[in-house]
């Protein structure tokens, strides 16, 4: 993912120098990446954090990210940053450099999840994710505010059963649709797609969308026949981003009848995670008894 930093080095410096304003009334001041990662902090922290999420709006694409003066005095100001790791949101590791703040805690989720650079970024759809980002946050607020440890811990059991709909729903559909051949137009959903054990073919045309290449003719050769041909039961794709090829793959797909599905790097904001995960999931396995996908 390639984003835009929209500061010099020379400015980011004059904004990490400037004093940061405490978080209101008192409260922990997190600052979250991405908002699903908000989204959850605000759930196990509750009234007693103060979230900003960065990215936030799922009319916003995220690779075109470009960081402003406001978000670097947001970290400056922050006690605890939660952000996904895996060279998916880079800027905000140097942001962190240049605002060093004595006693912050830093949430990197691939950390938590044992991926890096070069691995699928989207971890986010990996159903172990969040549970890990949900004990960690709870951890932090923790040891920021142990007078209020039983809150947090509460609040962290209420969250983790929250998901077992989510497992429930993903077990479901492994069940009835496991080894159906799907294909996307980039790896977003992938964590996901092997949890439910779908069939992921054209991994390399993704690979290379997602590290902003160009696809090789075969590769794009191949996407095509499986569309054309009904070779796959559904096509996945990120509704953040508009290009021509993409563009180009979805009207063949529904000119094949293959049915195709939508799914985002960002939450919509009057969304929790779990009704945003819940509905993609609802989305995914309507498509598939539509695809036949038997």
């Amino acid at each position: 993912m390639k984003l835009v930093l929209g500061l010099t080095t020379a400015l980011l410096l004059t904004l990490a120098t400037a004093a940061p304003a405490p978080a209101a009334d008192g409260k922990i001041a997190l600052v979250a990446a991405e908002n699903f990662y908000g989204n959850v902090a605000q759930q196990i922290g509750g009234d007693r954090v103060s979230v900003t999420s960065i990215l936030n709006s799922p009319d916003q694409d995220p690779h075109l990210f470009e960081v402003s003066p406001a978000v670097v005095r947001q970290i400056a100001a922050a006690r605890i940053v939660a952000y996904n790791g895996a060279d998916y949101d880079p800027w905000m590791g140097q942001l962190l450099k240049v605002t060093p703040k004595p006693g912050r805690v830093v949430i990197n989720a691939a950390d938590l999840v044992h991926k890096q650079a070069g691995d699928n970024p989207h971890i986010w759809y990996d159903p172990a994710t969040m549970p890990a980002v949900a004990r960690a946050l709870a951890a932090a607020f923790t040891a920021a505010d142990p007078a209020h440890k039983d809150d947090y811990a509460a609040r962290l059991k209420t969250f983790l059963a929250s998901l077992d709909p989510l497992n429930e729903k993903i077990a479901a559909i492994r069940g009835k649709y496991a080894d159906v051949a799907v294909t996307a137009s980039e790896p977003v959903f992938g964590y996901m797609a092997a949890a439910l054990k779908l069939k992921m073919r054209s991994e390399r045309f993704q690979l290379a969308v997602m590290n902003d290449t160009e696809p090789s003719a075969r590769d794009v050769a191949a996407m095509q026949d499986d569309l054309e041909r009904r070779k796959v039961k559904l096509f996945l794709f990120n509704s953040q981003v508009s290009d021509d090829l993409t563009a180009r793959l979805l009207a063949i797909a529904r000119a094949a009848k293959v049915p195709v599905v939508g799914v985002t790097e960002t939450m919509p904001p009057d969304q929790s995670y779990q009704d945003w995960i819940a509905a993609e999931l609802g989305a995914v396995e309507k498509a598939l008894e539509a695809g036949g996908g038997t």
